[in-house]
């Protein structure tokens, strides 16, 4: 599976989303908060910047449906804008600090908010791809837990989420 399936997935969803919650009006600026909250609470589950505790980072399993959070956004920022010519998943095998990590990914982030082109765009895709490299995330597990997110998106919707 390539990013192009993925996109492809994040639209169906999104115009059923659309459809279901009557959205008339461009939703960019929400749905890049909305990411900008998903990077914060993926961060949170780390637990990277918590120097004041001693409590370890949560459960793999909860970190990587966190992550994937963030990837429904991206990808959806991403067909908004008609960015979607990335085709493979960003490998970017470097070690780094997370907390840095995350305050370069979230600044990347606002940059493409203020000024969103595709160059930008293409930024967030390579801060996400070293994230995943350093929570040791494949491109396997991300596609497996979008996928598993993905269906619980379409239940919420069809719940009154």
């Amino acid at each position: 599976m390539n990013l192009q399936q993925l996109f492809n997935m994040q639209k169906e969803l999104d115009h059923f989303i659309e459809q279901t919650q009557n959205i008339q009006h461009d939703v960019f600026q929400e749905k890049g908060l909305a990411l900008l909250v998903e990077l914060a609470e993926l961060a949170n589950e780390t637990r990277c910047f918590k120097f004041w505790s001693t409590k370890g980072p949560s459960a793999r399993a909860v970190i990587l449906e966190e992550y994937v959070d963030s990837i429904h956004f991206i990808l959806s920022l991403g067909l908004l804008k008609g960015y979607t010519s990335i085709e493979k998943w960003p490998i970017v095998a470097e070690k780094r600090n997370l907390t840095e990590l995350f305050l370069q990914t979230h600044k990347a982030i606002l940059c493409f908010m203020e000024q969103p082109l595709e160059d930008r765009y293409a930024t967030i895709w390579q801060y996400y791809g070293l994230l995943a490299y350093n929570l040791d995330f494949t491109f396997d597990d991300v596609v497996s837990a979008y996928m598993e997110k993905n269906k619980e998106n379409y239940q919420r919707q069809r719940s009154g989420y």
